[in-house]
């Protein structure tokens, strides 16, 4: 619990670490920012896919596939019915300030979910958590900058900016923390970080990738991919 609260804690400095960016008026390169979402996007898919759908199977049994599908249309509900879904750049533009709480409010989902996922991976083992840990931490930075442009564009200070991605990096904190308190998270966490992970990285962010320029963007998505497979051999040794 201690390195999942260390790793929690880490993640929820990128989210901050990105809405500095913002405050501070200083620029992420365009370029960089599009790859780090296609990597991101491809690392989460692959972990989702080969680590926590099949680890949750064997665990849960035929019951984790009602968790992975809730975990997925928690956040579809909560980012898309609720908050309504914005693309990473489009938020700079003037927002409403009922719009950029409602995305605060469905980020929290699924940053909460965040930890829990981060807290059940390393239930499992370490290496598991760890995989988990570096396919969160991949999008936090990002994140964070998007939660902050979309505060700024509705008219709210840099304080409200920065209190607003602090929050996501909080709720994470607690997913990690109330996983070992409230049996459900304990039992069904994985499970449902599965459908979350997998919501995140195939729903929200590549369909992202589908906007930006294709070559340089697939190359990162795959790239992300073989990067987790790495990482795998490597943690699994």
């Amino acid at each position: 619990m201690s390195v999942a609260l260390l790793c929690a804690a880490v993640a929820a400095a990128g989210n901050v670490l990105g809405a500095l960016t913002v405050v501070w008026r200083a620029t992420w390169n365009r370029a960089a920012l599009e790859s780090m979402l296609a990597v991101a996007a491809g690392f989460m898919v692959s972990v989702a896919i080969v680590e926590l759908i099949p680890e949750s199977i064997a665990r849960s049994g035929v019951s984790a596939g009602s968790w992975i599908l809730g975990g997925y249309l928690v956040v579809h509900l909560t980012q898309h019915t609720f908050a309504g879904h914005f693309h990473f750049g489009e938020e700079r533009h003037r927002v409403s300030p009922s719009v950029s709480t409602a995305a605060l409010a469905g980020l929290m989902v699924h940053t909460f979910v965040d930890g829990v996922a981060i807290a059940s991976g390393y239930e499992v083992s370490t290496a598991l958590g760890t995989l988990v840990f570096g396919a969160i931490l991949l999008h936090k930075v990002p994140e964070g900058l998007a939660i902050a442009s979309m505060f700024v564009a509705a008219g709210a200070g840099r304080r409200a900016a920065l209190v607003a991605a602090a929050a996501l990096g909080v709720a994470t904190i607690l997913g990690v923390a109330l996983t070992g308190w409230i049996d459900p998270l304990a039992r069904y966490g994985l499970p449902l970080a599965a459908g979350v992970s997998l919501y995140v990285g195939a729903s929200n962010l590549v369909p992202e990738l589908h906007r930006l320029p294709r070559w340089r963007t697939a190359a990162a998505f795959f790239g992300g991919c073989g990067l987790f497979l790495l990482a795998r051999a490597v943690v699994f040794q």
